[in-house]
């Protein structure tokens, strides 16, 4: 009965609608309901119940309507823009799955690219920065070693206590890590910049052994320093590969830089010297008439204190290279028969200081030479050859007496005689000195 009366009421109900092929269960409950009931209460007692629920769905719709309206508007716009987000997300959808094989691939080519096995040089270049960037602070240490240096030897140069040691410390540092990474362009650059402030240090030493009153602490202090040096600045670190005899060539460059104040000290007579020239040429423009000795104060001037000079300077170098450089005892060589096979004909060279001296002397006796004989006094000139005498005997305390050498000075007739006379006044001024001090000598013993 209820179906029947569900499907003659369908099409009323729904016009425009295709039937259903299962009908409603609730339009089916109530369409049983009515069909139990009597004729009687379906004309009176059901249009007030529906009349009466109708009234209170409608209430209950505007209470809901009341309290849940924005959620319901907020509803009814999600609902109208999901009618157009649905189709545009299935696009997208087909749209990744037609990529995810390409991004496959993509993943595959980059972890074979990029595997820590392949060879990349853009992956050695990133490992490469990211082990600097690891050891950075290193690398900024090796790079602040040369001026380190530099500073420690700007320091040491310009302050009375030196601090050379840690120098040759920071040097000798730098030439390990050259022999341990001999191929690293950077300890390379940073060895070369080191071996360049040594090369600064070595000047600075060479030219403290220039200055004037250059003491034997200092000079023994300096060369002490250099013999550090040289090996630092050599590629065998062997300083007697030069084949000098005394301490690499240190003997020879102590003396040139003594030999370089001397001059500078004697140059700087110059002035008194121009005053001599002068001198000398107003004589050889007028020789004297008479045999009697006059003029020559200016030379005689000059002469006193380049004897003066040469004295002192002259002892204080040969002493002082004796005290830093004392000779070491040779050994004996066991006695061989002569045979042609085993002499060399070329013989060893001499010690430095040996020659040195024979230098000294032939640029005082060349000064003597030229202008003495300007020197009309005799008494002047007695005065002069006794001071002469004297720079002679200081010498030969140390070996290097040049006295006999005065006599073939070309500086006249009547020199020979004079140079007799001051020789022997000389000698005898000498012999009482020795009896008083021998004399001294006895009573302090006594």
């Amino acid at each position: 009965m209820a179906d029947l009366l569900y499907d003659l009421l369908t099409p009323a109900l729904s016009p425009g609608h295709e039937p259903s092929s299962s009908p409603d269960p609730t339009a089916l409950h109530y369409l049983t309901s009515l069909a139990a009931q009597p004729l009687s209460q379906l004309e009176t007692v059901e249009p007030q119940t529906l009349s009466h629920d109708s009234h209170s769905l409608l209430l209950s719709l505007q209470g809901l309507s009341q309290r849940s309206h924005k959620s319901i508007i907020t509803s009814a716009e999600s609902h109208a823009s999901l009618r157009r987000a649905l189709p545009a997300l299935a696009a997208s959808t087909a749209d990744l799955k037609a990529a995810i094989p390409r991004l496959d691939d993509a993943a595959v080519r980059f972890s074979t690219t990029y595997h820590k096995s392949a060879d990349n040089d853009l992956l050695k270049a990133r490992k490469t920065a990211l082990l600097v960037s690891r050891n950075v602070e290193r690398v900024v240490d090796l790079l602040d070693l040369p001026t380190l240096l530099s500073s420690t030897i700007a320091t040491s140069s310009s302050s009375l206590t030196a601090n050379y040691a840690s120098a040759l410390d920071l040097s000798s540092h730098v030439r390990r890590l050259h022999v341990l990474y001999p191929d690293s362009p950077l300890v390379s650059s940073v060895s070369n910049q080191a071996d360049e402030a040594m090369q600064l240090m070595a000047k600075n030493l060479i030219a403290s052994l220039r200055t004037p009153s250059l003491k034997l602490t200092s000079a023994l202090r300096t060369i002490s320093w250099l013999k550090r040096v040289l090996p630092e600045l050599t590629s065998s670190g062997d300083i007697s590969a030069n084949g000098a005899s005394d301490n690499g060539g240190l003997g020879a460059l102590f003396l040139i830089c003594r030999l370089s104040t001397l001059m500078n000290m004697l140059e700087a007579l110059d002035p008194l010297r121009e005053l001599a020239d002068q001198e000398r040429q107003r004589q050889q423009q007028n020789p004297p008439t008479s045999s009697a000795w006059s003029g020559g104060q200016q030379t005689e001037r000059y002469l006193k204190r380049y004897v003066e000079i040469f004295r002192e300077q002259s002892f204080a170098i040969v002493s002082m290279f004796r005290s830093v450089f004392p000779p070491q005892p040779q050994p004996q060589p066991a006695k061989e028969p002569p045979s042609s096979h085993t002499q060399d004909p070329l013989q060893s060279m001499p010690s430095t200081l040996s020659t040195f001296p024979l230098h000294l002397v032939e640029m005082l006796t060349e000064t003597l030479r030229i202008y003495l004989p300007s020197v009309r006094d005799q008494a002047s000139r007695d005065s002069l050859l006794t001071q002469v005498l004297y720079c002679a005997g200081s010498l030969g305390r140390l070996g290097g007496d040049f006295g006999i050498l005065l006599a073939s000075l070309d500086l006249g007739e009547n020199f020979e005689n004079e140079w007799v006379e001051v020789v022997r006044r000389h000698r005898l001024m000498a012999g009482r000195l020795e009896s008083i001090v021998g004399s001294k000598e006895k009573s302090s013993a006594a």
